[in-house]
């Protein structure tokens, strides 16, 4: 027993080490590589500064199908605008938030989301030859002879055929894309298209033809918006914030662990071990499972939540003293510690998910952000406390490497 326990307590804790140093650091292994935490994370808004935009539908009595429908319109949009990582989200019952990471003028973002938007080929007598409706699809390519980026663009069996007979007409001459009254494009009829697949060159680069197949393909929103939040944050905010969270972080965490290794000793020692497993598996689930956006409020509940996986460990460490006073074995003591706080650590840790359900289904933005990271902290707390933390102490107990149960806290 003593052999298998070594065993299983080295190998686990050499595990946590090296995960938790991967983590940091990241890790290379001839042509793979593991990105460290840092690189991976997504920064939101408040952090890496941006355009804030709640847009608020104006029309009444409008269909879920049909907001879900302008949401996905406006993300195109947005998407268009060539910038990484936004967010489009449907807010409460007729309102759409949008948060543009990297661009800092508002005007600009709305004129790009917010117009209703009709989108028109018009022929060089003025004559409407299609609409949006008749866009089937549009994307960018390339031209195989000149390798310069040009957008393909896919009409639906009416739109081909009006197109197909517009071309006929207008060879050698251009038919322009207008989006309202904007001119967004006249490209030149090179050739005939009978079967409503056309390809539009012209673009100087690709940032450009993504722009024109975004506009293309959104086409018009099917409701009309009124912008009713718009905020500019500047990147500025991010720069402090970051690197003062990570301090505060790094000291809070460096307390807590020094804390509990004073006063509890060994379940001191194993308590900052399954600590160390909370923050892996917590910071797996937000960046690679759930691919969260880290906001300061999701900061602020993370660290809440490690409060609270210590506190988990605090209620089991207490019942066992009180086994140890009581004058039973260490194992005993362990086994009864576990099973008695297990209904304390469950009551409070239920209570505080209830909390950060509520709040995250009934709030917005950073209320979000904060109830989400709260549940995962408290989900893996609940996990390290009851499982990782046993297992590792009834390790280091069958070891024998120390017996005596004043280093256990009695």
């Amino acid at each position: 027993m003593k052999t298998r326990g070594r065993i299983y307590f080295i190998v686990t804790t050499l595990l946590i080490l090296f995960l938790s140093y991967v983590l940091v650091n990241g890790l290379t292994l001839g042509d793979y590589q593991v990105k460290p935490l840092s690189k991976i994370v997504k920064l939101g808004l408040d952090l890496k500064g941006g355009v804030y935009v709640e847009e608020e539908i104006v029309d009444q009595n409008v269909s879920k199908d049909t907001i879900e429908r302008t949401r996905d319109l406006i993300e195109l949009r947005v998407n268009s605008l060539g910038v990484s990582e936004p967010i489009v989200a449907i807010t409460g019952s007729n309102r759409i938030r949008v948060e543009i990471p990297g661009i800092y003028d508002p005007k600009a973002a709305l004129e790009q989301i917010g117009k209703t938007g009709r989108l028109r080929f018009v022929g060089p007598n003025n004559d409407e030859i299609i609409t949006g409706k008749d866009v089937k699809d549009a994307t960018v390519g390339v031209d195989q002879r000149t390798n310069a980026p040009v957008v393909q663009l896919k009409l639906n069996q009416e739109g081909a055929k009006k197109f197909a007979e517009a071309t006929q007409k207008y060879l050698g001459k251009q038919i322009a894309i207008y989006m309202d009254e904007d001119l967004v494009s006249a490209p030149t009829v090179q050739s005939v298209i009978p079967d409503g697949e056309a390809i539009i060159t012209g673009s100087k680069n690709v940032e450009e033809a993504k722009r024109l197949a975004g506009i293309i393909k959104s086409g018009a929103l099917p409701v009309k918006l009124n912008p009713a939040t718009i905020r500019a944050i500047g990147p500025a905010l991010g720069a402090e914030a970051i690197p003062t969270s990570l301090k505060a972080a790094t000291i809070g965490i460096a307390l807590v662990m020094l804390f509990m290794l004073l006063y509890y000793r060994i379940p001191g020692l194993i308590a900052d071990l399954a600590l160390m497993v909370y923050m892996i598996i917590t910071a797996l689930v937000f960046t690679v499972v759930i691919k969260a956006t880290l906001t300061l409020p999701g900061i602020a509940g993370l660290l809440l939540s490690i409060g609270m996986a210590v506190d988990a460990n605090v209620l089991i460490f207490e019942r066992i003293k009180e086994e140890l006073k009581l004058g039973k074995s260490l194992r005993t003591a362990i086994d009864a510690g576990f099973r008695r706080a297990f209904t304390s650590i469950l009551d409070s840790n239920v209570t505080t998910l209830i909390a950060g359900f509520v709040l995250f289904f009934i709030g917005t933005g950073a209320v979000k952000g904060f109830a989400l990271t709260l549940i995962i902290g408290v989900l893996s707390s609940m996990f390290t406390a009851i499982t990782v933390t046993r297992f590792l102490l009834k390790s280091f107990v069958n070891a024998g490497w120390i017996a005596n149960s004043k280093f256990y806290g009695a």
